[in-house]
């Protein structure tokens, strides 16, 4: 290079020469010399041998760079944006520019001594390469099969990006001129349409002026579609604005030199533990591969995507994207940036509504009554994405495969791409509770027939009578009665009970910390790392609700002015009203589990005088219709509280939409809390506690507290736990199926067209189609995350006494996900596209379930159980060590002639009963301290108290060292994303230098020749030239060596890299 540059200067120093020695030639004779063909030619070789230090950049960041004119009127302009003009067709600059590509043609004229122009030529000479090359605008042109005309604007090559829809408001079908009422009704509505009309057009000519592409289509002149448009220079502007991260050229990425660099694994560190550990992995993954086909995603529709090198975008900076790529901007990308400009647009032309702007402000007051971006395709469309998502991961015959989680994101977006993931993740987990939950499960049954309990209380020969369970109508009864229910109960009473909660509270921490780990490799692989939500605007909600607010302050981030919501006239009051009124729904669901506590109780008094009945039979029928009774009335006043809990939040006046659906998250899940877990908390904890004695027993509105049979209430609380789980996600689950068919079908009915509304739109088209659909909203999800983590509660906090749980929680999610993957795909118009970093205030809450079930789990084990009793009498009371006599220990006596008058038994099928037996510990009869408790009691209890104590410090401890020892990012991803990071700021600097370099060249040229015709414009000897051209040498061999260090210190970086990488190469061979 520095050759040609010498010998082109010594060119121009001989042709100055010669013309020195024409000392009669005109000034106009020495600018011709300028036009000599070989000085030209030798121009074009050194400006070739110069310019191509810029292969790395385009054409547009080169001109947006320093073209202050271009990258100042982006917004508006035709005229002066660089994709309309400057790549098509050639352009001037009236001064040297310094942003020229290697692929554009450099003429260099000489017309004044002063001025030098530059021409840029188009390398197609003047053809549209730049928008159909660089940049395809067709989205949809990839897609085999999609052929859809409706998917593109009337020109068939701009793709529908988004759509808007309005409906004319037609008159009444039994309008009449003559009614005055009538006519008054007609002229309101008019007024209304034509209010409605005013702020579409505006709001439609502003979304031009921003630089979107409208067409608009009309279905009988009625339902009126607004099809939208993102141009490339607005996808350019709108890319930067929302720091969208975009992959890089994989040629500047030295991709193969990152991957070789992986950390040393402890195999690696021992010396011959690598060669058996290859040998054998061999042979593992071998048999592997064949086992996991049947799971893992099928390449052949699904081909995996390859993690990118991406950096934040930026015009300036565009030489780092592969703008070559098709479809560099992906449909969702398109649909994001059109969503964000219609959020922010105004649809007023009076500047004092500070807050006339934003789409759906405009959805919410009928001026369009649906926006959405469009599926690409009907489900039977092949070649769709639609199609291949509706058939290879929604379909029920997929449901053991991985789900194309990529293919997810790329299609719905990130916000439900994180609800599947972490579906999809919380499912894999359940597989290791679900094993473990089976197997203390069939443990426990080979235990039922060996547990001594159980054959004491089952032996025919028992004498044990027990006291009546209810006063007057129940009579007394015998102990091998309960036989059944002891053996159920044997089932979850065990010390492998004790293993499996604490596992379970192991697992819960696993879950958790996993999940952030997995999320963690998530948000790198969509580019999610850095990202920050941006400043919310208000609710539309809010907003009108404060439009009679005259009094305004500002916004500290903003600096807008916004309504000043009065404290004590509008905030206080709404806020203790959503307490109180939380409150007392509250006490509602506590109401009706005292509702079904009476019911309980009545059944089991009716029940009694058919003698014929078991005593356990009579328990179970009571305990499983009562819990039937219960799961229905929690279905019907779910529905109430989620209608309560909405109408409550709007009343708090909540500023942006992120405080509003936390608020919301908060009332609904809290009410669905107590509304699902206040009779299994009752069962678990207050049932049979505080009973008293048969000689004066604990009342409750004059009736006798509900009593636990012999080994405490287990398995009334299994009963409960299981019917209830069992039947919700049943009763779920046909309601997701058939509630979108119906809301589908009544969305037709509403768009029937027609004065008698007997017309239905055509089906010709995609946009018209996918407004048939149901709009899924922005709190579409919700339903779905609110039933998993109930579910969660279901399987964490009294897993004690439901060991099947996390399996039939399995069964469920299993099924779950190609439910909710159908409905989104065959009832639901496409979501909106938003970007979120976690599953959000929904992690906190798993966090609090997990920290209570610990507490739970060890207060069921404690208290609920006989665990602690059993383990007491075996350690202290046993003779011999073991249960023999425990069920006679547990039993207290009672004179029969100290019942209270009314409670006795009215008719009974025993003679000669002097006292009676039941479950406590109290001193007998004729005792100084009769019916008092006995110290055996006081042992038990203190023994609970040191059980929970031990049991959630040693959990706690558990879980905080699998917190400690599972970091939220693996140092791998951590090495990664900092490489990454490393590698981009590399590329950054090398370009820039390379371009800096670049451009000085190319300025030194053009200054050069403009000295060499200022020069030759004056007459100068032979000697004067010599001298002249030395002492420029030498200044340009100076700042050649300075200019050169950056570029050697880059180039011994990457010569660094390839020898660790041939290193590498070497030490896997000798292996």
């Amino acid at each position: 290079m520095d050759d040609d540059k010498q010998k082109l200067d010594n060119d121009w120093y001989i042709a100055a020469r010669n013309k020195s020695l024409l000392n009669n030639e005109s000034v106009g004779d020495r600018r011709q010399l300028l036009n000599d063909n070989k000085a030209k030619s030798k121009t074009k070789s050194f400006l070739g041998n110069e310019i191509s230090e810029l292969n790395a950049m385009s054409k547009l960041s080169l001109l947006d760079g320093e073209d202050e004119k271009l990258k100042m009127d982006d917004k508006a302009s035709k005229e002066n944006s660089p994709t309309s003009t400057s790549m098509r067709s050639s352009m001037k600059f009236d001064e040297p520019n310094d942003d020229i590509s290697d692929e554009q043609e450099f003429e260099v004229i000489s017309k004044t001594q002063s001025d030098l122009y530059l021409h840029v030529n188009g390398e197609n000479n003047g053809e549209n390469g730049y928008d159909e090359t660089d940049y395809p605008e067709n989205p949809f042109g990839d897609r085999e099969g999609t052929t859809n005309p409706s998917l593109f604007f009337d020109d068939g090559s701009r793709s529908v990006d988004y759509v808007l829809v309005w409906k004319k408001i037609l008159p009444p079908d039994d309008y009449d001129e003559t009614d005055a009422l009538k006519a008054k009704e007609l002229d309101k509505i008019t007024k209304e349409e034509e209010a409605r009309a005013s702020r579409r057009q505006v709001f439609e000519e502003n979304l031009q002026i921003e630089g979107l592409q409208l067409e608009k289509y009309v279905v009988d002149d009625e339902i009126h579609f607004v099809k939208i448009h993102a141009p490339l220079e607005v996808l350019r502007r709108y890319a930067e604005i929302l720091k969208l991260r975009m992959p890089m050229k994989e040629s500047l990425c030295m991709q193969k030199a990152y991957n070789l660099q992986r950390r040393a694994t402890f195999i690696d560190k021992i010396p011959g533990l690598t060669t058996v550990s290859e040998r054998t992995k061999s042979t593992f993954n071998h048999f592997m591969k064949g086992f996991m086909r049947k799971f893992i995603v099928d390449e052949k529709h699904f081909p995996p995507i390859s993690h990118r090198f991406t950096a934040i975008y930026s015009r300036d900076k565009e030489y780092l994207f592969d703008l070559q790529q098709p479809n560099f901007f992906t449909t969702w990308v398109r649909a994001r940036v059109v969503q964000f400009i219609l959020d922010r647009q105004r649809f007023s032309k009076e500047q004092a509504h500070d807050f006339s702007f934003g789409i759906e402000r405009l959805v919410d007051d009928q001026t369009y009554i649906a926006a959405y971006a469009l599926h690409d395709g009907e489900l039977s469309t092949k070649g769709s994405r639609r199609h291949l998502l509706f058939t290879k991961w929604a379909s029920v015959r997929k449901i053991f495969q991985y789900q194309p989680l990529d293919y997810i994101k790329n299609y719905f977006g990130v916000k439900i791409g994180i609800y599947f993931a972490w579906l999809g993740y919380y499912t894999y987990m359940l597989i290791l509770a679900s094993i473990a939950g089976i197997i203390s499960f069939f443990y426990s049954i080979k235990l039922m027939n060996q547990n001594p309990i159980t054959e004491q209380v089952c032996q025919e020969n028992t004498t044990y009578v027990m006291c009546p369970l209810c006063d007057n109508l129940c009579d007394y009864w015998k102990l091998n009665e309960t036989c059944l229910q002891s053996q159920i109960t044997s089932l979850f009473d065990n010390h492998v009970t004790v293993i499996f909660a604490i596992f379970m509270s192991f697992w819960a921490a696993l879950f958790l910390e996993n999940w952030k780990r997995y999320s963690a490799e998530i948000t790198h692989r969509w580019d999610l790392t850095g990202f920050d939500v941006h400043e919310e605007h208000p609710r539309p909600q809010y907003l009108a609700r404060l439009k009679s607010i005259k009094r305004e302050k500002k916004d500290y981030v903003t600096n807008v002015s916004e309504p000043n919501v009065p404290f004590w006239r509008m905030k206080l009051p709404a806020t203790l009203l959503s307490i109180s009124v939380v409150l007392l729904l509250i006490a509602c669901a506590v109401a009706t589990v005292l509702g079904v506590v009476l019911y309980r109780m009545s059944v089991l008094a009716s029940l009694s005088f058919y003698r014929d009945l078991s005593t356990s039979f009579t328990i179970l029928f009571t305990t499983t219709t009562a819990a039937i009774i219960n799961l229905i009335l929690i279905v019907i006043m779910n529905y109430a509280y989620e209608s309560l809990a909405e109408w409550l939040t709007e009343l708090e006046l909540l500023r942006t939409q992120t405080e509003f659906d936390d608020s919301l998250t908060l009332k609904i899940y809290l009410l669905q809390f107590v509304n699902y877990y206040a009779s299994i908390f009752y069962i678990a904890f207050f049932k049979g506690k505080f009973i008293g004695s048969p000689k004066s027993y604990n009342r409750f509105f004059d009736f006798r507290q509900e009593e636990c049979g012999i080994g405490g209430c287990l398995m009334e609380l299994f009963i409960q736990l299981a019917i209830i789980m069992i039947g919700k996600q049943s009763m779920s689950a046909c309601v997701e199926m058939l509630w979108p068919v119906v809301m589908k079908y009544a969305n037709r009915l509403r768009l029937r067209t027609g004065k008698n509304r007997d017309g239905s739109l055509k089906k010709d088209r995609r946009y018209v189609n996918d407004l048939k659909l149901i709009e899924f909203g922005s709190r579409g999800l919700f339903p779905e995350y609110l039933e998993m983590i109930l579910q969660y509660g279901f399987i964490t906090i009294f897993v004690v006494a439901f060991p099947l749980a996390p399996t039939f929680a399995l069964i469920n999610n299993i099924f779950e996900m190609r439910f909710d993957a159908k409905k989104l795909l065959q009832h639901y118009r496409r979501p909106i596209f938003a970007r979120v970093r976690s599953i959000g205030i929904w992690y906190r809450i798993l966090d609090c379930i997990s920290k209570l079930s610990v507490i739970t789990n060890g207060f069921i084990i404690a208290f609920t159980s006989d665990f602690i009793p059993r383990l007491v009498y075996v350690l202290y009371y046993s003779e011999h060590g073991n249960l023999t006599g425990y069920v006679d220990w547990t039993l207290s006596k009672f004179d029969v002639l100290e019942f209270r008058n009314g409670t006795q038994p009215l008719k009974t099928d025993f003679v000669n009963v002097t006292e009676c037996r039941y479950q406590d510990f109290r001193y007998p009869p004729n005792h100084p301290n009769e019916y008092s408790r006995t110290a055996e009691f006081w042992n038990v209890m203190a023994a609970r108290l040191i059980f929970v104590v031990i049991f959630e410090n040693t959990v706690a401890v558990v879980m905080l060292l699998v917190r400690w020892l599972i970091p939220d990012v693996s140092a791998e991803l951590r090495d990664q994303i900092r490489r990454e990071a490393y590698i981009t700021n590399e590329i950054i600097i090398k370009k820039e230098a390379e371009i800096a370099s670049a451009r000085s060249r190319t300025r030194n040229y053009i200054q050069s020749a403009s000295k060499w015709d200022r020069l030759l414009a004056n007459d100068f000897t032979g000697s004067q030239l010599d001298l002249f051209i030395h002492s420029e040498n030498e200044a340009r061999t100076r700042s050649r060596k300075k200019g050169n260090k950056v570029q050697n210190f880059i180039d011994n970086e990457v010569q660094r890299a390839e020898n660790y990488k041939n290193n590498n190469n070497r030490e896997e061979t000798n292996v």
